[in-house]
């Protein structure tokens, strides 16, 4: 694969990854503008791998003590703050694994990937992230987590399997109407992406592991290493953001993405 097309599918992954902007609209645009051929699933699994890399690194405080708990969690003991955020974590990710197997048993999945499905996505969503960050209260820090609302926030990822949604979009939204503060809700949900990306990345990762050769695992550490860099970037840039700008710059970014993509689609 040219490296060209490697490192601009690596990088628009890795910032709109975790970004409220869907990462399905831009690799849905990528090859309508440069006439580049689908990537393929290896690149996929490398960049899942690049993106889960860096949010692990990011938010470390928060992820070390959640792997020590697990010990914890598997003896029916969740007694420290680590093992409490495991089995929180445990419990938002499962509705969106249970929704993916139907989906993808079903063959919806497939049916959902047209160009109109992730343009209006893109802005149905958009405004309703809009509309819970401006209304959303701000009582609530990720201290506050419960495991009822990680059942909710895991509804609330499950409607990530449409996509053009975003799963960070999602999650953030779902956090603001629970009354999350933008940090915290952005902070929620970037922990939620780590099962999930783990998740989807095995399942990737089962289906390509056969087809794998040497210039093949080259191209996926490449853009491994460049989906980690360019996800750490946006991570950290949009988490210090986040203490004094809202998420309508991100709204108006969709509203502008969902028309262009609605123009391809309609035209």
């Amino acid at each position: 694969m040219p490296l060209f097309q490697i490192f601009m599918v690596a990088v628009i992954q890795g910032i709109t990854e975790f970004l409220p902007i869907s990462s399905s609209g831009h690799l849905i645009l990528l090859p309508a503008l440069t006439g580049m051929a689908d990537q393929g699933q290896a690149i996929d699994v490398a960049v899942h791998v690049g993106t889960l890399l860096a949010v692990m690194l990011y938010f470390r405080a928060d992820v070390g003590p959640a792997l020590a708990g697990l010990p914890r969690l598997l003896r029916g003991r969740a007694d420290t703050p680590g093992a409490r955020l495991a089995l929180l974590l445990i419990i938002a990710t499962v509705p969106v694994i249970l929704c993916g197997l139907a989906l993808k048993l079903t063959g919806l999945d497939d049916a959902l990937r047209s160009i109109t499905v992730i343009a209006w996505a893109t802005i149905l969503f958009g405004l309703l992230l809009w509309w819970s960050d401006q209304h959303g209260r701000s009582e609530k820090t990720a201290g506050d987590w419960t495991a009822r609302e990680a059942v909710a926030l895991g509804l609330w990822q499950a409607i990530a399997l449409i996509p053009g949604t975003s799963r960070s979009g999602i999650t953030i939204t779902g956090a603001r109407f629970l009354g999350y503060r933008r940090h915290d809700a952005a902070r929620l949900s970037m922990l939620m992406s780590i099962p999930t990306i783990m998740a989807s990345g095995a399942l990737l990762g089962l289906e390509t592991a056969m087809d794998a050769n040497t210039a093949l695992l080259r191209d996926g550490a490449i853009a491994a290493f460049l989906a980690f860099l360019a996800a750490l970037l946006a991570l950290s840039l949009m988490m210090r953001l986040l203490r004094s700008v809202s998420f309508t710059p991100y709204v108006i970014y969709r509203l502008g993405l969902g028309a262009v993509l609605l123009w391809i689609a309609y035209g």
